[in-house]
């Protein structure tokens, strides 16, 4: 295979992943998809691109391609005929799980720059057999890495989180100086791939007004400011921690161009709160650089024709920007 800026994963076969990359290709200008290749089902693209208004035509090599053709690799899977729109199978799982090791596949061996990702159905998956918690996990699975990092990204705020799918008691405890300076690095090195050269960055406390000096926890003291000393004597500009409740609006207004974002949810609300259709997700840390849609399956509107893209625009343009970026600054 002709190596591809961009490979796209079709997500679920049974939600609306290949709605959404349809429409979004379709948006494109005809010289940018032949920057693109796709991994999936061959037939399922067709079915959605017709659902869309078939603004996009497919090839299945990219040899002979004209011009505005959408090259695909077309993965076989067992049993993918008894798959059903807008339910959860473990076919539909084992489909997930086949698109996303080819795109990997292709990505180490340099064939793709960067994977999009359209959402898979965690049920779905576990059913298939695969027990990972979700996309990033999944992916660190496949590439060997010892540990990755979640990134929501958008224009007007963008947060890295130091843990995701753990519970709030697990988040308390991965909360170490080692995991909280890894997490600055990792977040300053990306911004930097960007084009920022002295990224701004805030680190979030972990409890209320963070700690308040060790009234509500010592966790600001012990470990979260020790790891931001360390990174600042490193020469990143990074700053905290500050209180959770205020230094998302002060990102928003402009003082830092990241938070680090302790858990799950104390990163997510603002972000989705803020940008909801164009926050994308960005799993750093890995071998492969990996962007996603910030949104599920969505089984209840899946082959209807009224899923909305905007998210998978989002998520493309942020693909190409890191496909243009100097590798080394990653």
């Amino acid at each position: 295979m002709a190596t591809q800026r961009i490979g796209i994963t079709m997500g679920d076969p049974a939600g609306v992943g290949a709605e959404i990359i349809c429409r979004a290709l379709g948006d494109l200008a005809p010289a940018d998809r032949r920057e693109i290749v796709i991994f999936g089902s061959a037939a399922v693209l067709d079915r959605a691109n017709a659902l869309t208004g078939g603004k996009v035509s497919f090839a299945p090599t990219d040899d002979g391609r004209a011009n505005g053709e959408v090259a695909v690799v077309n993965v076989e899977v067992p049993n993918a005929d008894s798959i059903r729109d807008g339910k959860m199978s473990a076919a539909a799982g084992a489909c997930s799980y086949a698109y996303i090791d080819h795109a990997v596949s292709a990505a180490l061996k340099g064939d793709i720059s960067v994977i999009v990702t359209a959402p898979i159905n965690k049920e779905a998956l576990h059913a298939a057999g695969y027990h990972f918690d979700g996309h990033t996990e999944l992916l660190a699975h496949l590439t060997g890495a010892k540990s990755s990092f979640m990134l929501l990204a958008s224009e007007r705020l963008s947060a890295i989180h130091v843990s995701t799918h753990v519970s709030l008691a697990g988040a308390v405890g991965r909360a170490t100086i080692e995991r909280e300076l890894a997490t600055i690095r990792i977040a300053n090195a990306h911004l930097k791939r960007l084009g920022i050269q002295r990224p701004r960055i805030a680190v979030a406390g972990l409890n209320p007004h963070s700690g308040e000096n060790g009234l509500f926890g010592t966790d600001e003291i012990e470990r979260i400011a020790p790891a931001i000393k360390q990174a600042q004597q490193e020469g990143i500009n990074a700053v905290g921690p500050i209180s959770a409740d205020t230094v998302f609006f002060r990102a928003m207004q402009g003082e830092f161009d990241l938070v680090v974002a302790q858990y799950h949810d104390q990163g997510h609300i603002p972000c989705k709160l803020v940008a909801f259709d164009t926050t994308i997700n960005v799993s750093l840390g890995l071998p492969i650089l990996r962007v996603s849609v910030d949104h599920g399956t969505a089984f209840d509107i899946a082959w209807k024709g009224v899923a909305r893209h905007e998210n998978m625009n989002a998520t493309i343009a942020y693909a190409r920007r890191l496909a243009s970026a100097p590798s080394h600054a990653s």
